[in-house]
């Protein structure tokens, strides 16, 4: 197996395709793109922080799944929020899905690039089969 791999399909927005990969696993690591909320394939630019969060965090688990990984093996998140107002109701269903062992975490309210709520960035290491 290659030191690196490309986790997951290319990311398609508006019909476009971006120059970046949403996972790579390099060695022991692997390295997820910020994940937006996503539904039906289409940005969530509505809903709650709630049910964004939810979307992402069920993204995540979903490319950590192909890379070979559970939620557990995440060491380390990334979060952007929109509104502090937000960062309540995102950390209450963050919390549903990291319940024990959660992750180290950093959050920041940022101007997104896109018209989300919520972004979330992880690192998740787990041993390769040898």
């Amino acid at each position: 197996m290659s030191a690196k791999k490309v986790i997951g399909g290319p990311l398609v927005i508006g019909g476009s395709r971006l120059s970046l990969s949403r996972a790579i696993r390099a060695g022991d690591f692997v390295f997820l793109t910020g994940q937006l909320p996503f539904k039906d394939g289409q940005i969530m630019t509505t809903g709650s922080i709630e049910e964004q969060t939810r979307a992402v965090l069920d993204d995540i688990t979903g490319l950590l799944k192909e890379a070979g990984c559970e939620r557990s093996d995440v060491v380390k998140a990334m979060v952007w929020l929109r509104e502090r107002a937000d960062f309540p109701g995102f950390n209450a269903v963050y919390g549903e899905y990291f319940p024990d062992e959660a992750p180290t975490r950093s959050a920041v309210v940022s101007d997104l690039l896109v018209d989300v709520r919520v972004e979330v960035e992880v690192i998740a290491y787990k041993p390769m089969a040898g």
